[in-house]
Order: structure tokens, then C-alpha cells, then sequence
């Protein structure tokens, strides 16, 4: 297979939607401030960001390679639409990360189902034919990914509650024993 130019996008696609979630959840966890507010404060940021690379950066480009201003109302109307779909995933990968949620398993789930709803969009939109019988072993194979998400979830769920009782026992043994030095460990 030969290396083609829009090759090299999709990885930087890839590499950049992989460290997405892992990084905005960094980045709420550690906002400071009210922790109510902490969700949009992060989406805030967000915006700031997508308007220095999608605002800012296209126009020196532009300006930098001599193209022209030309727009088309349909073109601006769906590339915003598109804009608007693309912020809203973002506001709720945010939402979903201030409502407790874990990147491990947000960003696995987000990336199997998006794929899925874009063929379907684009196949009923675009070409309005059947797909052939792998597709759909695709869609089953995408569907059993995400529940196996949710699966190992719940497991390393149940692990952690499981080692966190002997630690909270063994502390407050200590503490009935007499032990200052022993901390209570948090349930976090």
C-alpha cells in the first residue's frame, strides 16, 4: 500500500481524537476553582482552542498561500452545521467526564459508536445503497467492542471496592488500636 498524503491526516486524526478525552479530563480535574463550574470552564478552554485552530489558523493560511475569500451559502451552512455537531460532541465528552465518568471508557465508546452513526449518515445521505455483509459484521464487531468497554468497567469496578474494604478495615483497626500514624484512607 502506498503512502498518500491524506494518509498522514487521518493519523494525525487518529493521534489527536486518541489523546482527547485523557487530556480534557486532566485538564477539569485539575481547574481549581469552583468544582461546580468546572465542566464548562473546561469547555470554555475548548473554544478558545478550536477558535486559534479553526479560526485563526485558517486565515494566515489563507492569507500566507493567496487564496481567495469564496463561499457559498450552502458550503458555509453545512461546514457550520458540521462545526456546531463537532463542539456539541466535544460539550459532551466534557459533560459526560464532569458527571464522573472515566476516559478509559468514554473515549472507547464515543470512537466505536461515531463510526457507526457516520456510515449510516453518510450512506442514507450519499450513496442510498445496501452495504455488503461485512459492513455489518462491522457494525456487530463495533457493538460487541463497546460492550466489552462497559464490561471490564464494571469489573475493575467491583476489583477496586474489593481492595478498598481491607484498607478501610485495616485503618480503622488502627484506629481503634491506637495507632495515630495510620491515615483513614479516602473512598475515592
Amino acid at each position: 500500500m502506498k503512502l498518500e498524503p491524506w494518509h498522514a491526516f487521518v493519523l494525525g486524526a487518529v493521534l489527536s481524537w486518541g489523546v482527547y478525552v485523557p487530556v480534557l479530563h486532566e485538564g477539569q480535574m485539575t481547574m481549581g476553582g469552583d468544582p461546580k463550574s468546572k465542566s464548562i470552564r473546561g469547555f470554555l478552554c475548548v473554544g478558545v482552542a478550536y477558535f486559534i485552530t479553526a479560526v485563526v489558523l485558517p486565515i494566515i493560511l489563507m492569507l500566507v498561500q493567496g487564496q481567495a475569500f469564496d463561499f457559498s451559502v450552502r458550503g458555509v451552512t453545512f461546514a457550520s452545521l458540521g462545526g456546531v455537531a463537532g463542539a456539541a460532541g466535544a460539550l459532551c465528552i466534557i459533560m459526560s467526564i464532569g458527571a464522573g465518568g472515566s476516559p478509559m471508557y468514554i473515549a472507547p465508546l464515543v470512537f466505536a459508536g461515531a463510526p457507526i452513526i457516520n456510515v449510516f449518515v453518510s450512506l442514507l445521505w450519499k450513496t442510498r445503497q445496501v452495504p455488503g455483509p461485512l459492513f455489518f459484521v462491522g457494525i456487530v464487531m463495533a457493538a460487541v467492542g463497546a460492550g466489552l468497554v462497559l464490561y471490564s468497567k464494571s469489573d475493575l469496578d467491583k476489583k477496586k471496592h474489593a481492595q478498598a474494604k481491607p484498607a478501610i478495615v485495616a485503618a480503622q483497626l488502627d484506629a481503634v488500636s491506637g495507632n495515630p500514624a495510620a491515615p483513614l484512607p479516602t473512598d475515592h
